[in-house]
């Protein structure tokens, strides 16, 4: 679901990490089981979750979006 909502926006970011391969980053995110999901470094959320609430948990960690520019 993440990597479908990068796809959408631009102001969206996706990584999949394979955990055996980053122990590093699995250490400092506490990663205990997956999917985690990790929003601006500062929400995170363990587990899957139901799309409705990722997209208002991707939307709330995103802020307001820049006003379009008029042309």
């Amino acid at each position: 679901m993440a990597a479908a909502l990068a796809i959408e926006s631009a102001r969206i970011r996706t990584d999949i990490i394979e955990a055996a391969e980053f122990p590093d980053l699995v250490a400092r995110y506490a990663v205990r089981g997956v999917p985690k999901t990790i929003l601006n470094d500062r929400l995170f959320i363990d587990g899957a979750v139901p799309e409705p609430d990722l997209v208002a948990a991707v939307s709330q960690a995103a802020g307001p979006a820049a006003p379009e520019a008029r042309t």
